[in-house]
């Protein structure tokens, strides 16, 4: 069932408008019919195997204070789940656990330049209590529907309660960091070769914004270590054993994608480095070009200036072969000189 907020307004069990699913599973298995938020609070049996999910996306303080008031939140993850731009965290507030993660979302693009964005961040919030999980999405999030229905796909998953939809939620979060890094790869090989291409200059803006938007992705990813780590190890004590084991499974994925961000900043930072290299390399080897024709075009100079005095008695100054003479040295020198510079690759 979607778009609950098209429930008639006359019904009083119409739902937030911000809600875009909402739920009840019993034993793994998703009852059917149209499902209102009082009518989940009277058939909610968390003992019986019975729970709820309610999904909302981007909804406002009065939206989001009309779901708390039903299921007891705390108001402070409350006002955390409406004003979003957290940090990765668990936290517990009575018998509620309240997870924040960060979502990742790649922006196509042709190449990198100097004002790519190159990713993008959204939220997803879970409140997991005794026969409830809530979800709150923010910004690019990706929609949970498919979510959804690969659990209720899987009725034995299904059937652990919201500790399941925690687990599936943050284990779709952290496939997504995989995905992100993959593409991130491909960036930085196409820049890493565009830098050691020879006579093809690459802008250090271009590689700065790729470190800038990769320095996002990893604000994103590293601080969900230990909110995973938590769960993997069992510490919420109301979090089933079988789930625990999946936690783990997320707790490494997580772990390859921080080792890969790590490894990506680094070989970035190389590349900017290499890039500024190369970039005075080349422009030593401009200045010794433009020193090497300042030295041939100084011997004619010269010889020119000496001969431009207009001095009376001046050498060979009225014999017959002083000028060929004249322009036969500054040949023969100039020669000798530019060979020399070649010889020594200035030129």
């Amino acid at each position: 069932m979607t778009e609950l907020s098209k429930h008639s307004s006359d019904s009083s069990d119409a739902l937030p408008a911000a809600v875009v699913d909402c739920a009840l599973y019993e034993d793994g298995e998703r009852i059917p019919g149209r499902v209102g938020l009082d009518s989940i609070l009277d058939r909610i049996e968390p003992g019986a195997g019975r729970f709820a999910w309610i999904g909302l996306y981007e909804p406002t303080a009065e939206q989001l204070q009309h779901v708390a008031d039903a299921f007891g939140l705390h108001p402070l993850a409350v006002e955390d789940a409406v004003h979003a731009h957290q940090r990765p965290k668990l936290e517990r507030y009575g018998d509620t656990l309240f997870l924040v993660l960060k979502t990742i979302v790649y922006c196509d693009h042709e190449e990198v330049t100097a004002t790519s964005e190159i990713v993008d961040t959204g939220e997803i919030m879970v409140f997991a209590g005794p026969g409830f999980a809530i979800t709150v999405r923010h910004g690019s999030a990706p929609p949970l529907a498919a979510v959804r229905r690969r659990l209720e796909a899987d009725p034995d998953q299904l059937g652990h309660g919201p500790a399941a939809v925690l687990h599936a939620i943050a284990d779709m979060v952290v496939d997504h960091y995989l995905d992100v890094a993959d593409a991130f790869q491909i960036d930085i090989d196409t820049l890493e070769g565009e830098v050691f291409a020879p006579d093809r200059p690459v802008d250090p803006a271009r590689i700065y914004q790729l470190k800038r938007e990769l320095l996002e992705f990893k604000r994103a990813v590293a601080p969900l270590a230990g909110p995973l780590q938590r769960l993997a190890s069992g510490t919420p004590a109301d979090i089933p054993a079988s789930v625990t084991a999946y936690l783990r499974d997320v707790a490494d994925h997580h772990q390859r994608a921080t080792e890969r961000i790590i490894g990506f900043d680094e070989l970035v930072a190389g590349i900017l480095n290499a890039s500024t290299a190369q970039l005075s390399v080349r422009q030593n080897s401009d200045m010794r070009r433009i020193s090497a024709m300042a030295a041939l075009i100084a011997v004619p100079t010269m010889v020119a200036g000496v001969y431009g005095m207009n001095f009376e008695h001046m050498p060979e100054l009225t014999w017959r072969y002083g000028y060929p003479a004249v322009l036969t040295v500054i040949a023969v020198v100039c020669t000798l000189i530019y060979r020399a510079l070649r010889r020594n690759k200035w030129l």
